[in-house]
């Protein structure tokens, strides 16, 4: 007899345009070949993301998700006399109704705020009705969380604030960090809230918080058809090693304006093109600023690239840039994009030593400092014209070896080695080893 198991997981899902909500995706897919024969991704709904600005991918580029994987986008509860927080009510009300109907679950929530706290509240909610709750909670802490929320409230001296998401982070089963630099943030940040209020949520953070690296669907990039590559560059008008690729959120923190400055500057892009794939609320900015340079011709926007298209962009690039640069709304803890990149092969890759890069690509890129678009040039110049055939694939075996660890099935069964529903049973994912937790 076949014991049911759910996995939910609640996110800012697709069609944001985000690393984290491909991760959960690409854990949902695992978690059907793992034992769980429910998998649900709690997300909100499409008007609402809309309303938000979010940066988001035409819904007809979206790829449909494999039967068994149900997503669910709660309604609003309450009319126009709530200002706030009817949306969150009604996410917490459908968490209420799964955690209550005796299926035993693993609810993972991606961004503390608010979905954390959202899991929090129905857990809460539901061990409150007197029925059977057989819930274990899985807290993984992203980018935004430090930016936007821990490091933001400490800095505005919101520490009640701070100390209410701190408090509900380490209050769920198993505490996780996208990487090491986003944990070793949330910790310096509690060490603000402890000095306030004579807590010990650093200690607590340092001890509990364990790093469980993005999981990204590897397959999708490996093995890729050259004829399906270059046909794909062609529906584009670009061709094979003729560009150079910037595919990631258009904001001032990526950097864009020092790539844009770079490529212009760059005599090995000469007769090359810029492509600046990707949406977000700086595009406008850009298309000006490039529209100014004297590489304006060959500067080229793209806002309509899908799941499918992005590998083929990656791969037949002369070079990726990610120049990436710490600010106070947003710094890169960890950089999916360059993972995916450095999958699918094709050019160099050139970044930044931000936040968490490194351990995304360890050693396997051309790392420049922020805010220099000449040494961007330098690197440019290298990378296309100083390289021959076999330094290059030097570079694209390294990348991609350097990635494979980083594959979704490989982090699912390291984060899930340790958990185990409260029934006694052994842990979910059998003879794997356990990482972190």
């Amino acid at each position: 007899m076949t014991t049911d198991r759910r996995l939910v997981i609640v996110v800012r899902a697709d069609p944001v345009i985000c690393g984290h909500s491909g991760e959960a995706r690409n854990l949902a897919e695992v978690a059907l070949t793992r034992g769980f024969t429910d998998v649900r991704i709690v997300t909100w709904p499409l008007e609402r993301l809309v309303e938000s600005g979010l940066p988001l991918k035409p819904m007809d580029t979206v790829m449909p998700y494999s039967p068994g994987i149900t997503v669910e986008r709660p309604g609003p509860v309450g009319g126009y006399k709530i200002p706030d927080g009817r949306y969150l009510a009604g996410m917490v009300g459908r968490l209420v109704e799964l955690f209550t109907d005796g299926v035993p679950t693993v609810a993972m929530s991606l961004y503390l705020h608010p979905h954390t706290t959202a899991v929090d509240e129905a857990l809460r909610v539901a061990r409150s009705t007197g029925k059977t709750v057989n819930v274990t909670t899985i807290a993984e802490a992203v980018g935004s969380d430090v930016t936007e929320a821990v490091r933001s409230a400490v800095e505005h001296g919101e520490l009640g604030a701070a100390a209410a998401l701190l408090a509900t982070y380490l209050g769920q089963d198993h505490p996780v960090a996208v990487s090491q630099y986003t944990k070793d943030v949330i910790v310096e940040a509690a060490h603000s809230v402890d000095a306030l209020f004579g807590s010990d949520f650093a200690q607590q953070c340092e001890r509990r918080i364990g790093i469980s690296y993005p999981a990204i669907d590897t397959s999708a990039y490996l093995h890729l058809d050259p004829a399906a590559t270059d046909a794909a560059l062609a529906r584009r008008g670009l061709t094979r090693g003729d560009y150079v690729l910037f595919l990631s959120r258009l904001q001032q923190a990526k950097g864009v304006e020092d790539l844009i400055r770079g490529f212009a500057a760059s005599e090995a892009c000469a007769d090359k093109t810029l492509v600046i794939a990707g949406r977000g609320p700086d595009r406008p900015l850009f298309q000006e600023m490039a529209a100014h340079t004297s590489a304006a011709k060959r500067i080229v926007f793209l806002d309509d690239v899908g799941d499918e298209e992005k590998p083929h962009l990656m791969a037949g690039c002369a070079a990726y840039v990610l120049p990436s640069r710490p600010s106070p709304e947003f710094t890169e803890t960890f950089g999916i994009a360059l993972v995916e990149k450095a999958l699918a092969g094709g050019g160099p890759i050139i970044t930044c030593d931000t936040g968490g890069i490194l351990e995304a690509v360890g050693d396997t890129a051309v790392v420049i400092p922020t805010h220099d678009p000449q040494h961007l040039a330098q690197a440019l110049n290298m990378c296309l014209d100083g390289l021959d055939p076999t330094e290059r694939e030097w570079w694209e075996s390294r990348a991609r070896e350097y990635a494979m660890q980083f594959d979704r099935a490989v982090v699912f069964d390291r984060l899930f080695a340790g958990v185990s529903l409260s029934t006694g049973e052994v842990p979910l994912v059998a003879n794997a080893r356990r990482v972190h937790l």
